[in-house]
């Protein structure tokens, strides 16, 4: 019987691509600079803000200072504008919902700054009760290191044969490997199905109801 569900929050219970890639446009417009598309955004995205600010960047630009002033660019953005496209994945709040109801503990492990992360987690599921919301802080490695996982299993200690990690990213399932735990990879977000396996994902789903066939 599964005691905790962990999630990964960025294409995973929210789709935030349409923000995500608005608010990198904007820091990189500022600069003159080219801009990408949503599609290119889902390749950018899962290693935290400074990587995908990186990435977007041209390869001659992505020294520190650069990387660092654009970040500050986009944080400034994204944060107050945060929630303008971004919305749950159709039958998330329904899921989330059922599992609390059935007693499973849940949790979020993002690489999204903390702020961004709980901000997000209080907009779209105010009524759910998390027992961590956690993203990206400073001196906690990013997933796929699994001290975020730790984290949370200390915080919740169940056995890790009763843990699941749902994420959209073969990071989040090489998170859960470290860990110790269950990874369920969906395949509903933005990377592809081949990531998931080729990551080593112990199971897959195509919807979100799926996850309680997992329990």
């Amino acid at each position: 019987m599964t005691e905790l569900a962990i999630f990964d929050l960025d294409g995973t219970l929210l789709d935030t691509i349409g923000d995500l890639a608005v608010a990198c446009n904007a820091a990189l417009a500022l600069r003159g600079l080219p801009q990408h598309s949503y599609e290119e955004y889902c390749g950018f995205v899962g290693n935290g803000i400074l990587r995908l600010v990186e990435r977007a960047l041209p390869e001659p630009l992505r020294t520190p200072h650069t990387v660092a002033a654009v970040r500050r660019d986009f944080v400034e953005y994204y944060t107050a504008h945060i929630d303008l496209r971004t919305r749950p994945y159709e039958g998330i709040p329904e899921l989330l919902r059922t599992l609390a109801a059935r007693g499973v503990r849940l949790a979020v492990a993002s690489n999204k700054f903390q702020a961004g992360t709980s901000k997000l987690v209080a907009r779209f599921f105010p009524d759910v009760e998390f027992a961590a919301v956690l993203g990206q802080r400073e001196g906690v490695a990013l997933k796929p290191d699994p001290a975020v996982a730790e984290e949370i299993l200390h915080r919740v200690p169940v056995p890790r044969d009763r843990v699941l990690f749902v994420g959209d990213s073969g990071i989040d399932m090489q998170t859960a490997a470290a860990a110790g735990i269950r990874s369920v990879g969906v395949t509903w977000g933005f990377r592809a199905r081949t990531e998931l396996v080729e990551a080593g994902a112990d199971h897959l789903i195509d919807t979100p109801a799926a996850l309680l066939d997992l329990l």
